[in-house]
C-alpha cells in the first residue's frame, strides 16, 4: 500500500493528469448531484396526492400556490400546467409534453461526461504504467533484484489510480441516473393524473385498489 502511495505521489504528468480527470468527474457529479437530489427532488408521492385532491376540490390557486412554493421538478410541470388554465384535454397534454422536454434534459445534462471521464483516467493509467514499466526494463541492468520489484511494483501505480477514479464515477453516474429516472417516472404519473383531475376524468392511483 505505501509502495503505491509513493507511486501515486510521484507518479509525474500522468498522475496528475488522472488526478485532473478525477476532480473534473467528481464536480460534476456533486453539480449534478445538487440539481437532481436537493434542487428537483421533493417528496414527490405525497406532493402528487396534495395537488390532485386540491385540483379534484377545485381549489386551483391553492394547488398553484404550493407548486410556486418549491423549485423540485414536479411543481414546475404542475405550475405550467394548472396556469394554462384550460380544460381542453389535447391543450393540456401539449403543455405537458412542452414542459417535460424543458425540464427533462436538466435532469441528465453533462452526464454523459461521467463515463467518457472514467474511459480517460483508466486510459491514462494505463499509459502511465507502461511508460513506468519500460522506464523499469530499462533501468534493469543497473538495478538488484529487490530494486527491480520495487520498481515494477510501483509502475502499477497510474493503473490503480485510473481504476479507483473510473469506479467513483462510474458508481455516481449510477446513482444519479436511477435518480433522475425515479424523477422523470414521477413527472410522467403527475401530468397525467393532474390532467384527469383538471378535466375531472376518474383518478388512477397506481399501486393502490
Amino acid at each position: 500500500m505505501r509502495t503505491t502511495l509513493n507511486g501515486i505521489a510521484g507518479g509525474g504528468p500522468i498522475t496528475l493528469l488522472i488526478v485532473a480527470v478525477g476532480i473534473i468527474g467528481i464536480a460534476v457529479v456533486l453539480e449534478r448531484g445538487y440539481v437532481i437530489v436537493v434542487r428537483s427532488k421533493n417528496n414527490g408521492r405525497a406532493f402528487i396526492e396534495r395537488i390532485i385532491v386540491l385540483v379534484r376540490a377545485a381549489k386551483i390557486d391553492e394547488a398553484i400556490k404550493q407548486c410556486a412554493a418549491s423549485t423540485a421538478a414536479l411543481p414546475d410541470i404542475g405550475l405550467l400546467i394548472l396556469r394554462s388554465r384550460s380544460r381542453d384535454e389535447s391543450a393540456l397534454q401539449n403543455v405537458a409534453d412542452a414542459a417535460a422536454l424543458m425540464l427533462l434534459p436538466k435532469l441528465t445534462r453533462r452526464m454523459n461526461y461521467l463515463p467518457a471521464l472514467a474511459f480517460t483516467a483508466i486510459a491514462l493509467g494505463l499509459i502511465g504504467t507502461l511508460v513506468n514499466l519500460r522506464a523499469a526494463f530499462v533501468a534493469a541492468a543497473s538495478t538488484t533484484m529487490a530494486q527491480m520489484w520495487a520498481l515494477l511494483a510501483s509502475s502499477t501505480a497510474p493503473l490503480i489510480l485510473g481504476l479507483v477514479v473510473a469506479v467513483v464515477l462510474v458508481l455516481g453516474r449510477a446513482y444519479l441516473v436511477s435518480q433522475a429516472a425515479s424523477i422523470s417516472e414521477q413527472i410522467r404519473e403527475f401530468s397525467a393524473r393532474l390532467i384527469n383531475a383538471l378535466i375531472d376524468r376518474p383518478d388512477v392511483r397506481l399501486g393502490h385498489r
